[in-house]
């Protein structure tokens, strides 16, 4: 009886969050771990049905550089990097497209598959970018988001499950899927961003969980940087949420995406999970 009523405190937790979130929109990337721990992804997805059961509009960008690399390396191909961003040639990006499209439809699948309603949709159809350079590319940087067509799908009450990939005149390209996640978040004015990840959050001290940084403001960011606190991956997951909260998003999370159901945790409990990031 005890358990039992137990379940009953935490759906009452639940509930102003779930009064309060109706009809929001939502922009989460999922990948990393998540992605790549069906068990753990699974419990992910299944937390994104239940927010769009409870009225909530999820929007999903997905990455998939794991993947990726798998299928270049299938390929006799190595991975190569530039400043955190991948060095994309002709072939390079070929077996991105091939790669992201196919976990695009995966991902749909299980999303089905546990209940909810969701629609594949190919990057290029929604982002316009422009290069990043000539040294890596193929890369992306997102000019402008077709939100008209990413609101007929909520209107449906679908999932829209994005790819990172854009295109101009010419080219398809490879974007990295948190700033991606973020250029979808700030043109929709979303209520969150959540950026999914493999640490905690941000911690003060380096791999000491105790130090998690639960809620971080815009004004301390740059000053995390420089002392290297925020270091590595970080930075751009940070600075696209700064990019963000600049444009009208109201609060953006860093979650992370090993923990079974961490959506859920970090949105619908007093205490969370991970790193909130506010104006």
């Amino acid at each position: 009886m005890k358990k039992i009523i137990e379940k009953a405190d935490v759906l009452i937790e639940a509930l102003p969050y779930i009064k309060n979130f109706r009809n929001k929109i939502f922009v989460v990337k999922y990948g990393g771990s998540a992605m790549m721990d069906r068990e753990r992804g699974r419990t992910i997805l299944q937390d994104i049905v239940f927010m769009n059961y409870v009225g909530i509009k999820v929007i999903v960008v997905h990455g998939g550089g794991y993947f990726i690399n798998q299928s270049l390396k299938e390929e006799g191909k190595q991975p190569k990097f530039a400043n955190g961003l991948r060095v994309t040639d002709r072939n390079t990006i070929e077996t991105v497209i091939s790669t992201l499209r196919k976990l695009n439809k995966q991902i749909v699948g299980e999303i089905k598959e546990l209940g909810g309603e969701s629609v594949g949709v190919n990057g290029e159809d929604v982002f316009r970018v422009s290069p990043h350079s000539a040294e890596i590319g193929f890369v992306g940087e997102v000019e402008s988001v077709d939100t008209q067509k990413i609101n007929k799908f909520l209107e449906e009450k679908k999932i829209p499950i994005i790819s990172p990939l854009g295109k101009n005149s010419q080219n398809v390209y490879n974007i990295n899927a948190d700033q991606a996640a973020a250029e979808v978040s700030l043109e929709m004015e979303t209520e969150k961003l959540v950026l999914l990840t493999d640490v905690v959050g941000i911690l003060a001290e380096k791999d000491k969980k105790s130090s998690l940084i639960s809620t971080l403001r815009i004004k301390e960011v740059n000053n995390l940087i420089k002392r290297e606190i925020i270091i590595e991956g970080m930075v751009p997951k940070v600075n696209a949420g700064v990019k963000a909260l600049y444009h009208k998003v109201n609060k953006v999370h860093i979650v992370d995406g090993r923990i079974k159901h961490s959506l859920l945790l970090e949105i619908f409990t007093d205490q969370g999970i991970g790193t909130e990031i506010i104006r």
